[in-house]
């Protein structure tokens, strides 16, 4: 059956492009070019989901109560840019950019994305997201090609070793937070184990995903690698 998104594009145009992944497989850096070289949308979901996380920290809740996190989930109004050149995400109206990136986020969001009510306020938010893209949207995530649009036109699952994505975090932190490779791989292991267990819409490859592993890929050549394959499912359409 067609969800909402799907109903809502110009079939002979439009296309969904889902990435998923855990992070440092490179998939923020893919989308946003996939998108931009395509002339498609973009939308960074665990933006979404660190915003949420941000909110409720900075508004006192506890976020290690799954019930008062659920009672909260519905109060923030989260708006996503999806333009791939300059992503935006406001908060109640607050540019939340920079705030979602720091530690304490980081070690939170995945406790605040695991209940199953901030799923199901923030699935609804990225599907009319999607729905609106007249041209078509690439949606990074987690769960993009599994729950949030199982119809996506192209799936993609990124992967990479845990050596490589924690040099890839590392790098990318290095100059706002003094971090360590190890530290790094150990944290992303940690969130890799609660996202894939989570009850609720956990971290997983769709069936009709196209798993490419990064690890001794440059970042052109994965963006190459999806580019075709939006090419070849336009072709085909």
């Amino acid at each position: 059956m067609e969800n909402g998104a799907t109903a809502a594009r110009t079939a002979s145009a439009a296309v969904i492009v889902a990435i998923d992944g855990p992070s440092g497989t490179g998939k923020s850096s893919t989308s946003k070019a996939v998108a931009a070289q395509l002339g498609l949308s973009y939308l960074d979901t665990g933006a979404q989901y660190r915003a949420m996380t941000w909110w409720m920290l900075s508004n006192g809740i506890d976020v290690r109560d799954p019930a008062a996190v659920a009672t909260a989930a519905g109060k923030p109004v989260l708006v996503s840019g999806t333009d791939p050149a300059a992503p935006t995400i406001t908060v109640d109206g607050v540019d939340a950019a920079g705030p979602i990136r720091t530690q304490e986020v980081t070690s939170e969001v995945s406790a605040v994305s695991a209940v199953p009510e901030v799923r199901t306020v923030i699935t609804e938010l990225q599907r009319s997201i999607a729905a609106a893209a007249g041209k078509g949207i690439v949606v990074e995530g987690r769960d993009i090609g599994t729950t949030v649009l199982p119809d996506a036109d192209v799936k993609i699952f990124l992967t990479a070793s845990p050596e490589a994505r924690a040099a890839r975090r590392s790098g990318e932190l290095k100059g706002k937070e003094a971090t360590d490779v190890v530290a790094t791989r150990e944290a992303l292991i940690k969130r890799d184990r609660a996202d894939s267990s989570r009850k609720t819409s956990p971290l997983a490859k769709a069936e009709d995903a196209v798993e490419v592993d990064t690890t001794d890929l440059t970042l052109q050549q994965v963006i190459e690698c999806i580019v075709t394959l939006v090419g070849e499912k336009r072709d085909a359409t």
